[in-house]
């Protein structure tokens, strides 16, 4: 048996018989909640900031908020992922006595750090939308609040659907950080696996190949979210 099928051989063992395959389906179950819920956390934080700084600037209140949103904004776009856990993990939460598991971190830093990503492309997306739409809504004595919601943001995210699906590959490859503050990840799992076979290439070759099987899905999800949104705009 030549080297790369002892290699296999040695892959195999600690896989299946080692219960090596119950550490990559909670890599894969972890990696997905962490990018999942921190693109819903994104989605929202990212439309709550695009909103505050595309309202008009003429009172006090929207100013502050929009100079906070700015800090908020440049501070998570400014400084790495892996910084901001390590921060978030061993600094920010013993300050407050606040316990969480490394999963839980994970969400919480990867909803904030998207949200700032995505409040720039939301905010693109309202500035896309026809002012005319704007107008339309206030004439039909909707509120400047309402017509956002109602009719604006909509066709926000229907412009930036295909950014939100790399923005959410993005999370999904960045999840591998997430080691650093103690959660089972993909890396971890094939790292495990590679750790106690002392051969590193298989499992490593098998976790890129997850990585860009769930790259594909996604982008196929999004490009048929998108052909069923071109079809319904036809119908319309």
């Amino acid at each position: 048996m030549d080297n790369f099928g002892l290699k296999i051989e040695a892959f195999k063992q600690i896989f299946f018989e080692q219960n090596g395959y119950q550490k990559v389906i909670e890599g894969l179950q972890n990696t997905l909640i962490i990018a999942i819920a921190g693109l819903l956390i994104g989605i929202i934080i990212g439309i709550l900031i695009a909103t505050v700084r595309v309202v008009p600037k003429y009172k006090l209140l929207p100013r502050i908020l929009n100079g906070f949103c700015s800090f908020y904004v440049g501070l998570f776009r400014g400084t790495p992922m892996v910084v901001q856990l390590l921060v978030c993990y061993y600094v920010l939460l013993p300050i407050i006595g606040v316990k969480l598991t490394g999963v839980q971190v994970s969400v919480l830093v990867f909803g904030l750090n998207s949200g700032a990503y995505i409040s720039e492309m939301m905010r693109a997306g309202i500035l896309s939308v026809d002012g005319g739409q704007m107008e339309a809504g206030r004439a039909m004595g909707l509120s400047f609040a309402t017509t956002m919601r109602k009719i604006v943001i909509p066709q926000a995210v229907k412009n930036i659907l295909p950014t939100l699906g790399n923005e959410f590959i993005a999370l999904i490859k960045e999840t591998s950080v997430v080691s650093f503050v103690g959660a089972a990840d993909l890396y971890v799992a094939f790292n495990y696996i590679g750790s106690n076979s002392y051969e590193f290439m298989v499992p490593y070759l098998v976790m890129a190949v997850i990585y860009i099987a769930l790259v594909l899905l996604i982008s196929l999800g999004i490009k048929c979210m998108e052909r069923s949104l071109r079809k319904s705009d036809r119908r319309n």
